[in-house]
């Protein structure tokens, strides 16, 4: 069959409400710049004419075009082996999208997907479609299905007022000032080229999305709703980080086995809880200096900028500034609490360390007789006050950036003690803090649960244990944890475990 018949008929089969959702995930702001040596050249008009004039005449034409054009590049695309292009990551992107909608074309060539992934290093379990899709994107989704027409419409005459953002803009007055987004499937084009439009004008991303956030509080919540939704929910579904379906980001642990009962069991639960948490894993036993360094060059691997979220953990021997490494050598803390953020492939995204090591000698020791021998160590806020809301600073958007980021932001340090102090172990179990963290986020998965919830409940929960020290002394002594947070929004444990798919997205 001729391709052009099949790529009408394909169009044809689809849904309006498909089209617009695959042209917003299709065209995906943060999309990475074209590499050195590309000819790719990504234009505002070719992502923001299509969903603008839909909205005007009230017809899909232009989207229709640009799902052919993408359809006629992809075929036409000799995928180059070792340099990564802009066409790489649209052709991945494009095919997630088609995947998630099911509405994937018969006559997609997919043996370049599966060298394009082949190019990426993509692992088995890399090769789910659900990794190459964007979470933010899937969190803006569920946005727009919570909204009305009328409360769309509502936002795009909220966002026309605000001249400074929206002069000298073509396609914001091909639209015009008051839409009927009612006609079939107008409402998510509307939305979608909003929600664009302010990610092409650096005001929102996928972590800041205050100005987002000020759009949708401006509706009239009786018109602007679906059914059993409220501006509260909607805006609250915002200020999670994106972590939508699977996987639930990245795990890598480090273990120091030499010289500490019970690792293999600390590894063996932290994996588990990763698996359990939907987490892809990486485990780096005994490491170095020389591995460290090693797996940090590999997190700077573009594949890595497609995971959601990153979690460290990292068990050794330490002392108040360093860990000890499997060698004998020593690990700076702040060194690796400072270096591993700053890799641009997981700037945006909620990064988590858990620090189980001791830091330092010192012991919070109980003394009386009644402790001996007892131990676990044996085996925008509403301002609802005019008042008040004149007293504050008046921050406009002027003064507002969102491109600048210092990279501790969007990191969580949680460690296993405090300065100073000892961190625990059993005989055969290994960390006493690796134990009950990986058994309270197991049994809050599905709960709803954030992450900074659950580690205040760990910090209650050790605080309670009666540990002895290994030496002469046999000194009973309690454990106190902590974290430093630089989260920007609160990350959520999934609601459900997330299994790997048996199918993988490509062919071998």
């Amino acid at each position: 069959m001729d391709e052009v018949i099949q790529v009408t008929q394909w169009l044809s089969s689809i849904t309006p409400r498909k089209k617009a959702k695959l042209f917003f995930f299709t065209t995906h702001a943060d999309a990475p710049s074209p590499m050195v040596g590309s000819n790719d050249v990504d234009t505002h008009e070719e992502t923001q004419l299509p969903p603008a004039t839909t909205v005007a005449l009230h017809n899909f034409k232009n989207i229709d075009e640009f799902l052919k054009k993408k359809v006629n590049t992809f075929s036409c695309y000799n995928v180059i082996e070792n340099e990564i292009t802009k066409t790489d990551y649209e052709y991945l992107r494009f095919y997630s999208a088609c995947k998630y909608l099911d509405v994937v074309p018969p006559f997609l060539d997919l043996e370049k997907i599966s060298a394009i992934q082949n190019k990426f290093e993509m692992t088995d379990e890399e090769r789910d479609y659900r990794l190459l899709l964007d979470s933010a994107d899937l969190v803006l989704e569920k946005v727009c299905d919570s909204l009305k027409p009328a409360g769309v419409s509502q936002m795009w005459t909220a966002l026309r007022k605000d001249r400074n953002l929206i002069r000298g803009v073509k396609t914001i007055d091909i639209i015009g000032f008051f839409v009927d987004p009612n006609p079939t499937r107008i409402k998510e084009c509307l939305f979608f080229f909003i929600v664009r439009f302010l990610q092409k004008a650096d005001k929102i991303n996928r972590v800041n999305t205050n100005r987002l956030e000020r759009l949708i509080a401006q509706c009239d919540e009786s018109s602007s709703c679906e059914e059993g939704k409220t501006i509260d929910f909607i805006i609250d579904s915002l200020r999670f980080y994106p972590t939508e379906l699977y996987p639930f980001g990245f795990c890598l642990i480090m273990c120091v086995i030499e010289g500490r009962d019970g690792a293999m069991q600390e590894i063996e639960k932290t994996m588990e809880i990763s698996r359990h948490l939907g987490m892809i894993t990486h485990t780096e036993k005994n490491p170095t200096k020389e591995t460290t360094e090693l797996v940090k060059k590999e997190l700077m691997k573009p594949k890595y900028q497609f995971y959601s979220s990153f979690t460290c953990w990292f068990m050794s021997h330490g002392d108040s500034n360093s860990m000890v490494l499997a060698d004998g050598e020593t690990l700076e803390r702040e060194w690796f609490l400072t270096s591993f953020p700053d890799i641009s492939t997981i700037q945006l995204k909620p990064k988590v360390f858990f620090m189980v090591s001791c830091r330092g000698a010192n012991k919070f020791s109980l003394k009386g007789d009644e402790f001996e021998g007892q131990s676990a160590t044996c085996d925008y806020y509403d301002i609802g006050s005019a008042l008040i809301r004149n007293r504050m600073l008046d921050i406009t958007d002027s003064v507002r950036d969102i491109s600048y980021v210092q990279p501790m932001m969007d990191t969580l340090v949680a460690y296993s003690t405090i300065l100073d102090h000892l961190s625990g172990r059993a005989n055969t179990h290994g960390s006493i803090y690796v134990d009950r963290a990986c058994v309270l986020m197991s049994e809050n998965i599905s709960r709803g649960r954030s992450l900074t919830e659950i580690l205040e409940h760990l910090s209650q929960d050790l605080h309670e244990i009666l540990q002895e020290t290994m030496d002469e002394d046999r000194m009973v002594y309690k454990q106190a944890c902590h974290y430093d947070s630089f989260f920007r929004k609160t990350l959520k444990l999934p609601y459900t475990r997330h299994p790997k798919e048996d199918v993988h997205s490509a062919p071998q």
